[in-house]
């Protein structure tokens, strides 16, 4: 398909065409980016070591924090090399690539977040057979289903994006490649693609963000019959889950669910959601979760013990 094209490479505007702004924001987004993949490891770390931390809802936990360095890195790595750069270039399969990986991860992490809601409703609703419900078994195949939903997500998106002819504009008013600037670039008619584009991304995007609205209401209305701790101990939970779906599904309904077209103001809500919504969900898990901060403690406690000897 690449030969079939006269572009075969993009040219990035990036956020700013300031150069003190950019070598202001490559510190920035270096920090946050280091952060996010030691924030989301210590997570990850904390729950294969920890014994207190093998139910079913920290094992969702440990795969949501991998997808979250996944898909960071599929943008935030190449914002933060461009912003050293004059000239901001990506080539066509790269473009192709990074648009693949963009979309698996986030398809991945959509499906991971409907596992956990539904985990959270399983040991809510129905405590008696939560272990026979959410068995090993069970978790590995829910997970594996979210990884199987992310690549047919990802691959119907890039399928479409294959098909568009790109024969003269080539800079894409954006730090990554994604497909509604890609749509603006393409030289034919790009209405129908456009609006399967928007049934396939804004529309899962709708749909998993109004199930899990649902399935936490569900869940809420079930607490009035519980005792007061019972009911803090499972609002606690379910507030951390219901916080990281706000911060992930309303900047991507925003992006998503709509024509195709782009608007000033996507580049600082991707940023958002591909920087700073995975920053955000180790802290919001850690410190809303006594026991996660607990197994925190005793792993930085063995490894100072460790480091001693």
């Amino acid at each position: 398909m690449a030969n079939t094209h006269n572009v075969t490479e993009f040219i990035f505007l990036g956020l700013s065409p300031n150069w003190e702004v950019q070598r202001v924001c490559f510190v920035i987004f270096l920090l946050l980016y280091v952060a996010i993949v030691l924030g989301n490891s210590l997570i990850v770390l904390t729950v294969l070591t920890s014994r207190s931390l093998g139910s079913p809802m920290y094992f969702f936990l440990s795969y949501l924090s991998f997808v979250e360095i996944c898909y960071s890195s599929s943008t935030a790595l190449k914002l933060i090399s461009d912003l050293l750069a004059e000239r901001k270039t990506i080539p066509w399969w790269g473009c192709m690539t990074q648009l693949f990986f963009l979309h698996f991860f986030g398809g991945a992490e959509i499906f991971l977040l409907t596992v956990m809601a539904y985990d959270r409703y399983v040991a809510i609703c129905k405590p008696l057979n939560y272990t026979t419900i959410m068995n090993q078994q069970v978790c590995m195949v829910l997970v594996g289903m979210a990884w199987v939903g992310g690549f047919v997500h990802s691959l119907s998106q890039i399928l479409l994006v294959f098909q568009l002819p790109f024969c003269g504009p080539n800079v894409i008013d954006h730090y990554f490649c994604d497909v509604l600037p890609l749509l603006q670039l393409a030289c034919s008619d790009t209405l129908l693609i456009g609006l399967l584009i928007v049934a396939n991304g804004g529309t899962l995007s709708v749909i998993s963000f109004l199930v899990l609205l649902v399935s936490y209401m569900v869940i809420l209305l079930h607490l009035r019959t519980r005792s007061s701790e019972g009911r803090r101990k499972a609002l606690s939970t379910c507030g951390s889950h219901i916080t990281v779906v706000m911060l992930f599904f309303v900047p991507c309904v925003f992006i998503y669910l709509r024509p195709s077209t782009t608007l000033p103001a996507d580049k600082i809500v991707a940023v958002f959601y591909t920087v700073v919504t995975p920053l955000l969900n180790p802290v919001i898990y850690s410190l809303r979760n006594a026991e996660v901060k607990k197994a925190m403690k005793r792993l930085w406690t063995r490894t100072m013990k460790l480091g001693g000897t």
